[in-house]
């Protein structure tokens, strides 16, 4: 790319996408949460407080831009149209990325959401939105990916969709081999303060239920069914998840920093909210580091601009290379 591309900030959060792109070299120009606490962190470490509520503003107000960030909330959508087999976005906030895209005509973007999207309604809820990005003339590319394969201990999957004007060639990053373990992201216990540790009560009954040689350090996990796992990385970061739902080595919560760690952010990232909100906030977020190597990806295929490989192609390539596996 020759110039700085120039980006907008959907459904923000705390900015965790926003600065995965910021290693490529971008400049955000327009960014949008509704969320005032995480208004507060984004702002404290951005310079800038986001816009609120989406819906508050038409898209022929926002800034011109080449490429749409966001990471919008997964929402049923209404059945209409059922002869022509597509539901209606209408009333979701997909709907407000659809209508920014038609009015902007921004040269490509990347979506984030829950890996179930694409299972929600039978698969019918992804299909309806892909149907709607090309239906603006964007070819797409979309990839379920798990944080726990890129190097960061939180075992975190969630589906990425990237789309181009052009129909240029896309890869979905590779894992680097790089891994970042719990030692390097938990605080000694000695550092974190008496009101992160649980009582006596909850550790003998987690202790009762653990399986025996627990790795050390570890994340104590309590499924649904009230199952007690004990594992090298954390299960994913919940907004809603409860106080005790995970425990460092079944003795303590989380601080606010080990979660934003477990999701990439560096040490200097600000925390200026209460902890209460840095869960939910956290919870929300996206793992940066994923989030970094899809845009270098992107800026990739942006730069080399080849034509995207047709299924009939890659079975040739395959042939050739004696790869090809049926």
């Amino acid at each position: 790319m020759n110039k700085r591309m120039k980006i907008i900030d959907l459904f923000a959060g705390i900015g965790g996408i926003r600065l995965g792109f910021e290693k490529i070299g971008v400049d955000c120009v327009f960014s949008s949460e509704w969320d005032k606490h995480a208004q507060d962190m984004y702002e404290a470490n951005f310079g800038e407080r986001p816009f609120g509520d989406i819906n508050r503003i038409a898209p022929k107000n926002i800034p011109d831009h080449d490429f749409l960030l966001a990471g919008f909330p997964c929402q049923p959508f209404s059945i209409a149209g059922k002869q022509l087999g597509f539901a209606d976005t209408r009333g979701t906030l997909f709907f407000n990325i659809e209508k920014i895209l038609e009015e902007k005509r921004p040269y490509g973007f990347l979506l984030e959401n829950v890996s179930r999207l694409k299972t929600h309604d039978k698969g019918r809820t992804l299909q309806v939105i892909l149907q709607k990005l090309k239906n603006l003339g964007y070819s797409i590319h979309y990839e379920v990916l798990n944080s726990l394969d890129y190097g960061i201990p939180q075992l975190r999957k969630r589906i990425y969709i990237v789309g181009f004007k052009d129909n240029i060639h896309f890869n979905f990053p590779k894992p680097d081999g790089i891994k970042i373990t719990l030692k390097d992201i938990l605080e000694p216990n000695d550092s974190v303060p008496e009101s992160y540790f649980v009582s006596e009560q909850i550790r003998e009954k987690r202790l009762v239920r653990v399986k025996p040689n627990a790795p050390y350090p570890s994340i104590w996990h309590e499924n649904i069914g009230g199952n007690i796992s004990a594992l090298p990385h954390s299960c994913a970061l919940r907004a809603g998840g409860s106080y005790n739902y995970l425990l460092v080595n079944g003795e303590r919560r989380l601080t606010g920093r080990e979660m934003l760690r477990l999701q990439g952010f560096p040490d200097d990232f600000i925390i200026n909210v209460a902890y209460t909100q840095i869960r939910k906030i956290a919870g929300n977020s996206v793992t940066v580091k994923v989030i970094e190597m899809i845009a270098e990806q992107i800026k990739k295929a942006m730069e080399d601009r080849k034509p995207r490989q047709t299924y009939k192609q890659l079975q040739l390539e395959a042939f050739s290379n004696g790869t090809y596996a049926g």
